[in-house]
C-alpha cells in the first residue's frame, strides 16, 4: 500500500483556499435592520481613540461637538421602548423637532469621518437595537428589501440613525432616501451622516455641504454641517502600495492561510453580478485574506459599480487584499474617474491601497 509523502514526512497539508465564486449567500430581510451596526472595522473606536491631525484644528473641534452631540440624545421620544416604533393608542405622539437634528460630516478621503460617526453611534446613551448605522447604499438596499413604509416604522423607533458615504450621484436614490429622513426626523430620530468631497472640487476651496444641503432640500434646517480639513490618514506617512505580485506568489499565499480565498480576478467580476450588493457582506464573511489572479480594468460601469460596494465590504472587514496583474489605481479608466460616479471609484481606490498594504505580509520573504 502507497504511503503519501504527507504521511511519510508528517507535514500537515497546505489548505485549500475558499473561492469567492463558489459563495451565494442569503440574507433574509429582518436581519438587515439588526445588522444595521458599524462594521467590524470600527468596533472599538471612540472619540477618545481619534487622533487628530495637528496641523488641522477642525478635527478637534469636530470631537468637541460630536461629544455634545451624542450627550443631548441621552432622552427624547425614544428613551424608552424597543425599536418598533409603535406607540400605544393613548400615547402622545411628540412633537416634531426644531432647529438642527442632525449632524453631516463634510471632508474629503481618509479624515477619519466614518471613525467619527461610528464613535458617535458608540458614545449615545441608547440600546443598540435604537441605533442603526450603515451606508448609503445599505440604507438603499434596506428599503428595497422591506419596501419603503415597512423601513419607515422600522426606523420610526430608534433614537439615531448615522449614514456613512451619503451618495449625490444618482437623483432617485437620493430622492427616496431624502423622503425617508424626512419622516424620521418627524418621529423624534436624530440623524448623521458623511460623505466625500468630489474629486473636482477638492482644489476650489469648498466641500461638499452645499451639495448635499441642495439635494436633501426640505431636510437642509435640519443639518448642521461639520467641515472636517486633512490629508488621507491612509497615506500619511505611510509608504506607497506594494506593487502587484506574480500569480504564483499569490496563488501560493492563498494556499499557505488559513481562511483565505483565491480567484480570477475576471471571473470573480462575473460572480458579483449574480449576488445582490446587499449580500457583500455575507459574501465575504469569515475571510481572513483575498487573493486574486490577473487583476484587469473594470470593463464597464456597472461592473465598476459592485466592485466598489466590495471594496467597502472588504475594507469594513479590515480583509487583507492580495493581488497579481495591474496595481489597484488602474483598475478604472480615465473616462470613469472623471465622470459622475468619480468620488466611487476614487474611493474603492484608496481602500483597495491600504488592504494591499495590509497583504504584504502574507507574502514570503
Amino acid at each position: 500500500m502507497s504511503t503519501s509523502s504527507s504521511a511519510t514526512t508528517g507535514a500537515i497539508p497546505s489548505p485549500i483556499p475558499l473561492s469567492l465564486c463558489a459563495r451565494e449567500p442569503h440574507v433574509r430581510a429582518e436581519h438587515l435592520v439588526a445588522e444595521m451596526v458599524p462594521p467590524p472595522r470600527f468596533d472599538s473606536v471612540r472619540f477618545d481613540t481619534y487622533v487628530p491631525d495637528p496641523h488641522q484644528p477642525s478635527q478637534r473641534e469636530a470631537v468637541t461637538v460630536l461629544s455634545s452631540f451624542a450627550a443631548g440624545l441621552g432622552g427624547g421620544a425614544h428613551a424608552s421602548g424597543g425599536g418598533s416604533g409603535r406607540r400605544t393608542w393613548f400615547a402622545k405622539k411628540p412633537a416634531a423637532p426644531t432647529g438642527p437634528r442632525g449632524v453631516y460630516l463634510d471632508g474629503g478621503y481618509g479624515v477619519g469621518k466614518t471613525h467619527l460617526l461610528a464613535s458617535l453611534w458608540h458614545a449615545t446613551p441608547a440600546e443598540p437595537s435604537l441605533k442603526a448605522f450603515g451606508t448609503f447604499v445599505e440604507l438603499t438596499n434596506l428599503v428595497g428589501a422591506l419596501g419603503f413604509q415597512q423601513a419607515v416604522q422600522t426606523l420610526s423607533g430608534h433614537r439615531l440613525l448615522c449614514i456613512d458615504e451619503f451618495e449625490l450621484d444618482d437623483p432617485g436614490d437620493t430622492v427616496l432616501v431624502s423622503t425617508l429622513l424626512g419622516k424620521l426626523v418627524d418621529a423624534g430620530v436624530a440623524l448623521a451622516a458623511t460623505s466625500n468631497t468630489l474629486p473636482g472640487k477638492l482644489g476650489e476651496g469648498r466641500f461638499a455641504s452645499a451639495d448635499f444641503l441642495r439635494e436633501i432640500q426640505g431636510l437642509s434646517a435640519r443639518f448642521r454641517p461639520l467641515r472636517i480639513d486633512g490629508e488621507d490618514y491612509r497615506h500619511r506617512g505611510l509608504p506607497e502600495a506594494p506593487p502587484p505580485y506574480s500569480d504564483e506568489q499569490v496563488t501560493k499565499a492563498a494556499y499557505a492561510t488559513e481562511g483565505a480565498s483565491l480567484d480570477d480576478f475576471p471571473r470573480l467580476l462575473d460572480h458579483l453580478a449574480k449576488v445582490h450588493p446587499s449580500r457583500y457582506g455575507a459574501l465575504t464573511s469569515g475571510l481572513r485574506a483575498v487573493c486574486l489572479t490577473d487583476v484587469q480594468p473594470v470593463p464597464d460601469q456597472s461592473t465598476a459599480l459592485r466592485l466598489v460596494v466590495l471594496a467597502d465590504r472588504l475594507y469594513d472587514r479590515e480583509v487583507p487584499v492580495l493581488a497579481s496583474g495591474l496595481p489597484f489605481d488602474q483598475l478604472f479608466s480615465e473616462e470613469m474617474l472623471n465622470g459622475g460616479y468619480r468620488k466611487k471609484y476614487f474611493r474603492a481606490i484608496s481602500r483597495l491601497t491600504a488592504l494591499a498594504r495590509d497583504a504584504k505580509d502574507l507574502v514570503a520573504q
